[in-house]
């Protein structure tokens, strides 16, 4: 590759890199003020209205709290450990969004310039390894804070995340076998005449499920069960550190619904009256309004209910959709 090229790429990836992570900071600030606003609407409230106009400046106080409340660490914890959860989770779910194409390649003095951090060739496999280590930052938080109910909540979430990371795998397979790729870029281009939706609706339907398990969203949010454990596996936390955990369910939601895009939806791909960078934009901001709406809509099941539905309906129906789908490509 010559000097000018690689010069080239190299301030282009940077630039890519450090606008993606921007973007998703700022994403997950307002996505928050965007949950209070829109489940307040849903509830006949009134939502955030004081700080700014509208409330719009709500995020950043709410930040700026965090950041000033007194940073506590329990008497008998393990403190390496304990400062090392929130690490993980926080790095595992900006981790993921690294391989999410979300656009057409630029083309910068005759060099390609692909709008996505980078592009492996096994990435499906690369985010099911990201999901299985993002459990540690869970667990580790739970058994590190000497706190029988945040290690009640970790062990839930071990069990709930493990479990549902199962049919969460076993609902790609369908897509990968009709774009023959593991490459997500490759996936979004085998969407060109249609979108796997139409042919793989099934599927995700139980990686829709599957996902909200995994992000411990309502109403799979048996971590943090509120009634049960004080908070969950977070209790013993505070400042930057609880900021952290909230951080990293918020960036899982982006990015759990980016992956639905790009899996189900044709990620960038649309009609030509909208540049398909907005395309992208445009459906993760309607799979995030549904994370919104399935919140405000039904309460938590109980916990040997989501495990049953998991292992008696989900799983089976995973492995029974993969045949069909054989048999029709054969």
């Amino acid at each position: 590759m010559p000097k000018e090229v690689f010069i080239i790429w190299l301030v282009a990836k940077i630039i890519l890199i450090l606008l993606v992570f921007i973007g998703l900071l700022l994403t997950i600030a307002f996505l928050i003020y965007a949950e209070r606003k829109l489940i307040a609407f849903m509830q006949s409230r009134i939502g955030p209205n004081r700080v700014g106009p509208i409330g719009l400046l709500q995020p950043f106080a709410d930040i700026t709290k965090l950041f000033l409340k007194e940073d506590l660490t329990p008497a008998g914890a393990d403190r390496f450990l304990f400062i090392l959860a929130p690490c993980i989770s926080v790095f595992t779910a900006f981790m993921a969004f690294a391989i999410i194409p979300f656009g057409r390649d630029l083309i910068i003095h005759n060099v390609r310039i692909p709008l996505q951090i980078t592009n492996l060739n096994v990435g499906v496999l690369y985010l099911l390894a990201i999901f299985a280590i993002n459990v540690y930052g869970i667990v580790l938080a739970g058994w590190s804070s000497n706190s029988k109910y945040s290690f009640f909540g970790g062990m839930r979430s071990c069990a709930q995340m493990i479990s549902y990371e199962l049919p969460l795998g076993l609902s790609m397979v369908g897509v990968l076998l009709l774009s023959h790729s593991l490459s997500l870029r490759s996936i979004v281009a085998a969407q060109s005449r249609h979108w796997f939706i139409l042919m793989q609706f099934p599927a995700f339907i139980v990686f829709l499920i599957s996902s909200i398990a995994e992000t411990n969203r309502a109403p799979f949010d048996f971590p943090e069960a509120e009634t049960e454990l004080v908070a969950g596996y977070h209790t013993e936390y505070s400042s930057f550190k609880f900021a952290m955990f909230f951080m990293a369910e918020y960036a899982s939601m982006i990015t759990f619904s980016a992956l639905a895009v790009t899996l189900f939806f044709g990620g960038w791909l649309g009609p030509s009256f909208f540049p398909p960078f907005i395309w992208f934009l445009l459906k993760v901001a309607a799979m995030l309004f549904f994370f919104i709406w399935l919140r405000a809509t039904y309460p938590r099941l109980r916990y040997d209910k989501l495990m049953m539905f998991q292992w008696k309906v989900l799983l089976p129906f995973s492995l029974i959709w993969i045949l069909i789908t054989g048999a029709m490509i054969i």
